[in-house]
């Protein structure tokens, strides 16, 4: 990989700086194991997911977003039988994953440390504004970046007009993160850098087959050996 270029880097937030699918997962799980009781034999997990995704175009990405697709899977698996305090049981799940404490994956604080002063580092996540600027307060991290960008999604278009604004050429960015959809495929299109970093959970939407190696593609095992790619 040539990184002989690279004047920006860009870090992906959730699952690749810190803890957030597996908080969604648990959360799916509860909503199971409530449903089990009003829709016996229904997949009910199943159905959440596939309500989330066709929901991701009219509500964003995020825990607000998540709790109202639950919220409609519900009344739609018991045809609006739900009853009222379990609509509040579910508005409660919600609250509790936008409170739940930052834990930050192995060698983050560490690579970017190293990192700073070399590069201009950038976060560049999407996702809910109030409850990404929330995470990254609380993880400590904020003064690691020289630039925040919190985005509504990430394609093609969103990357080029990041670009734009930071004022620098595609090969001068490198993103990294754990999404290939996201995080890898819409850089690698409009000729920039990406080094994907998997995390043991995916969410189904972000599930997408990886590119073929190039020089200006890479996957390590964490975010430490990203300083072997500089």
């Amino acid at each position: 990989m040539n990184t002989s270029s690279i004047k920006v880097i860009a870090f992906d937030a959730d699952d690749t700086l810190w803890v957030n699918e597996p908080y969604y997962q648990a959360s799916e799980k509860k909503f199971e194991e409530i449903l089990s009781t009003y829709a016996p034999g229904c997949e009910a997990r199943k159905e959440l997911v596939k309500t989330d995704i066709q929901n991701v175009d009219i509500y964003g990405y995020g825990v607000k977003g998540f709790v109202l697709s639950m919220i409609e899977t519900a009344l739609r698996l018991t045809d609006h039988n739900i009853p009222q305090p379990v609509i509040h049981d579910l508005i409660n799940l919600g609250k509790d994953m936008l409170q739940m404490p930052i834990e930050l994956l192995d060698g983050v604080e560490a690579t970017l440390n190293n990192l700073k002063g070399r590069y201009r580092l950038i976060l560049a996540t999407k996702g809910d504004l109030l409850d990404q600027q929330r995470k990254l307060k609380k993880s400590g991290l904020i003064d690691c970046f020289d630039h925040i960008e919190i985005m509504s999604d990430k394609q093609e278009a969103d990357y080029t007009d990041l670009l734009r604004r930071l004022k620098i050429l595609p090969e001068q960015f490198m993103m990294i993160g754990n999404s290939i959809k996201s995080d890898i495929l819409p850089v690698l299109a409009i000729g920039g850098l990406a080094v994907h970093i998997p995390y043991h959970v995916l969410w189904e939407h972000e599930k997408v087959e990886k590119p073929a190696s190039s020089d200006r593609f890479a996957e390590v095992a964490t975010i430490e050996d990203v300083l072997t790619l500089l």
